[in-house]
């Protein structure tokens, strides 16, 4: 992005404000979560909680923190949150968006979201609980 300017200093610190406001903007658009335009009316969202065990909040949360990273790169989830209950360390709270159920099998069978399950025996209490939704908007709102 070219921001240059030749401006005196008083129109640099406008051309740089305005810089700062689209590289922010561009990056609403084309990073992680991809902006609410990009989720389709109908899409698959889904709310996910977990518990630790008691004394494996700790191991629970450093074990499922990767996964952030990890699924905002995957080019087909739309959304992806990881909460933990403030008054409830432990309890993780997940809030995904996929366009399609398709998508979201899809993400389930990824190598390290099958790694990560393969881990829950020994730190969930219970394993995983989910609810499965359709995203319901106005055609053409976001």
């Amino acid at each position: 992005m070219n921001c240059r300017s030749d401006l005196n200093v008083k129109g640099l610190s406008v051309t740089i404000v305005f810089c700062i406001a689209l590289a922010a903007n561009v990056e609403a658009q084309s990073g992680p979560g991809k902006g609410y335009a990009n989720i389709p009316n109908g899409a698959y969202s889904v709310v996910a909680e977990v518990r630790a065990k008691p004394g494996k909040a700790g191991e629970l949360r450093a074990a499922t923190l990767p996964l952030v990273a990890l699924v905002r790169s995957d080019p087909k989830n739309l959304v992806y949150f990881f909460q933990e209950d403030r008054e409830a360390p432990g309890h993780l709270i997940f809030y995904e968006i996929f366009a399609t159920q398709a998508d979201f099998e899809a993400h389930n069978n990824m190598p390290y979201v099958k790694a990560w399950f393969a881990k829950l025996p020994a730190l969930a209490d219970g394993g995983v609980t989910t609810m499965r939704m359709e995203v319901l908007q106005s055609p053409g709102k976001y």
